[in-house]
């Protein structure tokens, strides 16, 4: 069992592709705030909702320093898709094999209708410029989630 990541811990280190098929690195980012979203799935209601949320607040975050990143399970072509489809502008992070969804406690057991399995929970950390985690919220609610997140980064980046 992986320790739990908290608040001050070194973000983890990643590549994943996005979706252009490109290798995306947390190093590339050094010196930036850094929103790192995972959520389920690509063109549900939920995900759509956060996704265009954070499309919509993006020129917002980009003003305090800030870079969205979203992972998911999906495929790099069914974030091509999502993008095009919804007209996003944030980038979308691939992780078929769960690893970065793991290493960040966003891969867990789940329950419904009395069936278990593992997916994902929505959740969202927040990085520093010097690379560590400023913030985290688990188990996030889409209502509002978009503008919790820039509240506590203009808060933290003042």
């Amino acid at each position: 069992m992986k320790k739990k990541l908290e608040i001050g811990d070194k973000a983890p280190e990643f590549c994943l592709k996005n979706q252009n098929d490109e290798d995306i690195c947390l190093e590339n980012f050094k010196g930036k705030w850094i929103v790192l979203y995972f959520y389920p799935k690509d063109n549900t209601s939920g995900c759509t909702k956060e996704a265009i949320g954070f499309t919509e607040r993006k020129e917002d975050f980009e003003k305090l320093n800030a870079v969205i990143l979203g992972v998911s399970p999906d495929s790099t072509k069914s974030h091509r898709n999502f993008i095009e489809k919804k007209e996003l502008k944030i980038t979308l992070l691939s992780d078929p094999e769960h690893n970065v969804l793991e290493t960040y406690g966003a891969w867990q057991l789940k329950k419904m209708y009395g069936r278990e399995y593992y997916g994902v929970v929505r959740s969202t950390y927040l990085i520093s410029p010097d690379g560590k985690i400023a913030y985290i919220w688990t188990k996030v609610k889409v209502a509002g989630h978009v503008n919790a997140v820039y509240e506590k980064l203009k808060e933290l980046s003042a």
